[in-house]
């Protein structure tokens, strides 16, 4: 019979092992436990949000006509034949949510949450088809002051990090929708004049996503989207005190930022802010956190007009960036020798871990074996234990960087190990 060959890992995946050589997983769980640190200290509260949701609540956030709509979302019919989607973001489950669990009541609400999300793009550095990402949210504050706090929260995670150095904040404004109207139809105006010296994607853009035309990649656009005018001259009065208000704060709380008038946000529902924090490390994937304010999504997905602002940060090309940490190795091995002390040492590890005390054990070897896996583990303290120690009630206490060796008895030997 032919042997089966091992399926091997969907493209664009990837698996994860603590402890390896590159030690991915260790600036990753880094990323992650730093973020859940600091989203305590502002008081932003752990959310959950299921890994699918009905097809609608994407098709209806993202806008039908977007590439990760028509192009990259993983849509499937369930065996009840309902239209269900594998979330791309985290914002659309949130507000969904906000919707339709009532919480409402809790608002002004400041969320955060982290987690997978999946998009069918072309694989390359830092962007995979499952990839994860950290998210922050503010739900029902219209005030400046939210824009502000989120601001200030991602600029301590990525000081938190190490990883703030060559990475500047990039903030714009969209204006109130008076002001953003009023720049769109010149925009569009401007558009149509240089129609014929766009790419096409520019020219598709053009009667349904005019905005987008501004951060084209494409040479070719970047003449045309240059020259377009600055939505500075369309904001009105309450859109400019606003933004004056949010940079104020920014300068206040000690936060750098420096001014990106093509920065924009493509759906109707963005108003005011919006920002990138990019790098200078990571190619032209320089992204690493971004976001803004989006006060008529909600509106959008059929609930009362809420205004709200959030961020989201990919956790794969912040774990690029930081350093690994230092990883947390278990303070004792424990060595027996023979059945009679594997059991007895079974019952010490038992205690010493509720003891709070990081311990490990190999299942099998000699003692010369088990002693060069211990100095391997990088554990500071080895745990003899054989016939002898057995019959005096002790184990034998090997310092693992001097090779000094005492006597302690099983009674003691947590508060012994607490001690040291």
């Amino acid at each position: 019979m032919a042997k089966m060959e091992t399926p091997r890992p969907v493209r664009g995946t990837q698996d994860m092992l603590g402890g390896t050589n590159e030690a991915f997983q260790e600036r990753f769980a880094h990323v992650v436990a730093t973020f859940d640190r600091v989203r305590r200290l502002y008081g932003f509260h752990r959310v959950e949000v299921p890994v699918f949701e009905a097809t609608a609540v994407f098709a209806r956030s993202l806008g039908e006509s977007t590439d990760v709509v028509s192009k990259e979302m993983y849509t499937f019919d369930d065996r009840g034949g309902d239209s269900i989607t594998l979330r791309p973001e985290f914002t659309a489950g949130i507000a969904r949510a906000y919707i339709t669990e009532g919480w409402q009541q809790y608002a002004p609400l400041k969320v955060a949450t982290h987690g997978p999300l999946f998009r069918y793009e072309r694989p390359q550095k830092g962007r995979f088809r499952q990839f994860h990402q950290l998210d922050a949210e503010i739900i029902g504050a219209g005030e400046p002051g939210a824009d502000i706090e989120l601001l200030v929260f991602a600029d301590q995670l990525l000081r938190e990090l190490g990883v703030s150095e060559g990475v500047t904040l990039n903030l714009n404004t969209l204006g109130d929708a008076e002001s953003r109207e009023a720049w769109r139809t010149a925009l569009v105006a401007h558009f149509e004049a240089h129609r014929d010296q766009l790419s096409e994607d520019s020219v598709d853009r053009l009667g349904r996503n005019p905005l987008r035309i501004l951060d084209s990649k494409d040479p070719r656009d970047r003449p045309v989207a240059d020259s377009a005018p600055d939505i500075d001259a369309y904001l009105t009065d309450e859109a400019r005190g606003f933004f004056d208000k949010v940079t104020a704060g920014l300068d206040a709380a000690g936060v750098a930022w420096e001014r990106n008038a093509r920065l924009v946000r493509g759906l109707d529902y963005y108003r005011h802010t919006a920002f990138e924090f990019i790098t200078d490390r990571l190619g032209a994937q320089g992204t690493v956190l971004g976001g803004g304010r989006y006060d008529g999504l909600i509106e959008n997905l059929g609930g009362p007009s809420t205004p709200a602002v959030g961020w989201a940060a990919g956790i794969e090309r912040l774990a690029m960036l930081v350093d690994t940490p230092e990883i947390e190795r278990p303070a004792v091995a424990v060595i027996p020798m023979g059945e009679a002390a594997e059991e007895k040492a079974t019952a010490i590890i038992a205690d010493l871990r509720r003891a709070g005390i990081g311990c490990d054990m190999g299942y099998r070897g000699n003692m010369k074996k088990r002693m060069q896996r211990a100095n391997a583990s990088g554990a500071a303290w080895a745990i003899i234990l054989g016939d002898d120690e057995l019959g005096r009630g002790e184990v034998a206490l090997r310092d693992l960087r001097s090779g000094e060796q005492q006597p302690v008895p099983f009674d003691v030997l947590a508060e012994k190990l607490t001690a040291l």
